[in-house]
């Protein structure tokens, strides 16, 4: 299964993109739209490049929610993404959202959506955000 839209807008507005690399507040070098791992303090790159390493990582938690939550629509399929791509999917793995939607608790999955808004140890106003938005396109029937 692939992202929806509505799933890549949030992460590509709540990434943003930033065309050299910075420090998030999680003090991770990150570059692109939240792109880590690879990073150095020096990089530069361009917005197409920008747009292929998100379509690189965005294939990678595809697959790794793929694997941890079978049976999602596409809606609760494209938020999880979301939330694993801010997060990690080591963290998602174990996360208690990940045991409430096996478990079929849907409301209570969607309610573990707002513990997630910390960075650096801080709440952070786009976190929460972004979280919210997650909520809602977990809940979201599709059409």
């Amino acid at each position: 299964m692939k992202t929806n839209l509505a799933g890549r807008k949030i992460v590509m507005d709540a990434e943003g993109l930033r065309l050299k690399a910075y420090l998030c507040p999680a003090g991770k070098l990150t570059i692109g739209y939240g792109h880590t791992g690879d990073v150095e303090a020096h990089h530069v790159i361009t917005q197409h490049q920008a747009e292929a390493i998100l379509e690189v990582d965005l294939d990678r938690f595809e697959l790794g929610v793929s694997k941890l939550a079978p049976g999602a629509n596409t809606n609760q399929f494209s938020a999880m993404v979301s939330l694993a791509y801010n997060i990690g999917l080591k963290a998602f793995e174990g996360s208690a959202f990940l045991r409430e939607f096996k478990a079929g608790h849907l409301s209570a999955a969607a309610e573990q959506f707002s513990r997630w808004v910390r960075g650096g140890g801080k709440v952070l106003p786009g976190l929460v955000k972004r979280r919210a938005a997650e909520r809602a396109l977990f809940l979201q029937v599709p059409s």
